[in-house]
Order: C-alpha cells, then structure tokens, then sequence
C-alpha cells in the first residue's frame, strides 16, 4: 500500500504543472490598442468689426407730392395737361362742366340786388319815420316797425352776399389749379369722364428737394436700422455717386411685397429727373463678431453648433451658437464661442464628445 501512494505524487505535480502553464498563457492574451487621434483643421476664433450691407434699387422722387381733386362732382371738359407737364402754381390743370355754377352765381346776384334795393327803401323809410316821430306826426309803433324792417333788410343783404360769394366759390372750384410748381406725374381723369368730390384726378410732385426711395427687404433690418449716410447713383452711370441722408424709414412693413420704404434725401444740386432709376449702397452699423466658414457648422439638438478644441487635452466638445446672420461662404456668431477658442472647420463630421484629436490650422 505504502508503494502505491508514492508512485502517485508524481502524477498530480505533473498536473499542477500543466494547469499553470494554461493559465499563464491565458494572461498573454493581446490587448485591443486604443484608436489614433483623428485629424482635423481648426479655425481661431477672431473678433472682427463686421457690416451688413446690401445694394438695392429704388427712383428719383420729388419729397412733396401731392394728389390733385376737384372739390365738386362733375363732369370733365377739358383736361389741358398730361403725365410729364411742367406746370406752374396758379396754372388751370383741368375743368368740369360749370353751367350749374354759373347759374347760381346769376341767381345769388340777382338776390343780392333784390337785397340792396330792399335795404335802400327800408332805409329811406327809417329815415323819414325818424324825423316825423321826433315832431310826433307819427306813432311810436310805426317808427319802430320802420326800424324793424330796416334790420331785417340788412340782414337780408348780408345773407344775399354771403350765398354769393359761396356760389363764385363753387365757380371758382370748377377749374383745377397747380398749386406749386411741378411735373404731373399721374392722371386718372378723362375728358367726359364724370367725376365724384375730392377723387384724385392728378398728381403733382413738387419742384425742390428730392428724395432716392427704397424698398428694402425685411430681412435687411435684422443687423439693425441702416446708417443716415448711403451711396446713391443713377444705375445708367454708377460712377456718378452722390452721398444722400436717410430722412424717413417707413413704420410699417408692405405686407404685399415684404418690404420697408426708406427715404434718402438728396444734395440740393443734384438735379436727377423724377423716376430715374437708381442704387443705393446701404450698410449697417458695424458691431463685433465672429464668422466661421460653413464648414465649421454642426447641430445640437436641431440647434446650431460648433466643435471646440481643448488645447490642454487635445479633446473636442460640441459648442451650441448662436447666429446672428448668414453670408456666402460663412457665417456670424454672437454668442457661444469666445475669442482665441480653437473651432473645428474641417473634419469634424465623424467627431463625438471627448475624442482626442491632432489638428492643423487653417
């Protein structure tokens, strides 16, 4: 029995011998190595003085212009005028038919002699009443009623002028007067045509100071209201710029077109033709800002966003922005990034949070 036993031993030091070769070869097993930095080229964030500008068209208007009408309804029978006349304050533009007005006015000095007859009897009566009264060869009562109709002879006369002058009025505003001097620039009657009280019949833009008008896009007033100074020049001959001050920024946006009218008052010696077609260079106030290239935008839960790099750990976070406007080719940021911050502008499509990355700059 002895004998068996120590043959034995052997056997199991052989086994322990094999087990701890298979376990030391299990802990060689290889390790999964770590992924290489990605590439990437970076943009430093600079702040830059930044201006928003935009050429837009507009025209040549004269600052007053005003809609002509005649003050009585009518029909038209002369028109002596048309779109681009010259005219001067004072000048007979057009007429309606006025056999009605002149007919009153026959009438009203009819009644006004009527009156100034009446008044010169009533008054040679009162006068002689007067005298007979004082020596008592008449009543008292007829005295007074004498003086009554007096009275009321007066103010007959006074009502008999007063209808006549209203009647020369209306005679009067049978006939469409300039009242300034200036060029029609638009019609809306026609010979034969009858027209109602106060419907515009002409328009007449005053000689004077003018006006370059513009209708800028919404869009445009999103950097701010546009600077009092702007660059205009016929569209014929851009080389022949003037510098013209905003005078008027309209309050309200044209909801049809989208658009707000700006006013550019003129220089006195610029003598442009009313309606000539001309460009306006327009520019914002400049503001501090940082813009990036469109290769540098990424989203953050549907927000714009950025990757900023982190020099000391050479890892990248993604940065939500916020953009103030886009322009061809990159973009404006005031808010979300700080000056000297190392932004992604290349390579930064397959990026997550945390990753480490080389770079190049741009």
């Amino acid at each position: 029995m002895r004998r068996l036993c120590l043959s034995a031993i052997p056997f199991r030091v052989i086994g322990l011998g094999l087990t701890s070769i298979l376990l030391a070869a299990c802990d060689d097993s290889p390790r999964v190595a770590e992924p290489s930095p990605q590439s990437v080229h970076v943009a430093k964030a600079t702040m830059l003085e930044q201006h928003h500008g935009a050429d837009i068209t507009g025209e040549v208007r004269a600052q007053i212009q005003t809609d002509l009408a005649f003050r009585l309804a009518g029909k038209v029978v002369e028109r002596r005028v048309d779109v681009g006349s010259h005219v001067r304050a004072g000048d007979v533009l057009a007429r309606i038919d006025d056999t009605e007005q002149r007919a009153d006015v026959e009438s009203a000095e009819a009644g006004l002699q009527a009156a100034q007859a009446t008044l010169n009897q009533k008054t040679l009566a009162y006068q002689r009443y007067e005298t007979l009264v004082e020596s008592r060869a008449i009543a008292q009562a007829t005295y007074d009623q004498a003086k009554e109709d007096l009275a009321i002879a007066q103010g007959t006369l006074e009502s008999a002028q007063a209808s006549l002058a209203i009647a020369k009025d209306a005679l009067h505003h049978t006939e469409l007067k300039a009242e300034a001097d200036g060029i029609i620039t638009a019609r809306s009657i026609e010979v034969g045509q009858v027209v109602s009280a106060a419907q515009p019949a002409l328009t007449l833009a005053h000689d004077g100071p003018r006006d370059a008008v513009f209708d800028v896009f919404e869009a445009f007033f999103l950097a701010g209201q546009p600077n009092d100074k702007a660059t205009v020049a016929p569209i014929s001959n851009p080389d022949t710029g003037v510098t013209a001050t905003l005078r008027e920024i309209a309050p309200v946006i044209d909801t049809t077109t989208g658009t707000i009218r700006v006013k550019m008052a003129l220089p006195e010696d610029v003598h442009w033709s009313l309606g000539t077609p001309v460009i306006g260079n327009f520019r914002t106030p400049s503001v501090s800002a940082i813009s990036l290239p469109w290769s540098a935008m990424t989203s953050a839960d549907g927000k714009p966003a950025v990757w900023i790099v982190d020099a000391a750990t050479k890892s990248v976070a993604l940065r939500p922005i916020t953009i103030a406007r886009y322009r061809t080719g990159e973009f404006v940021i005031t808010a979300g990034i700080s000056p000297q911050e190392l932004v992604v502008s290349e390579g930064g499509k397959f990026l997550r949070p945390g990753q480490t990355v080389t770079w190049e700059s741009d």
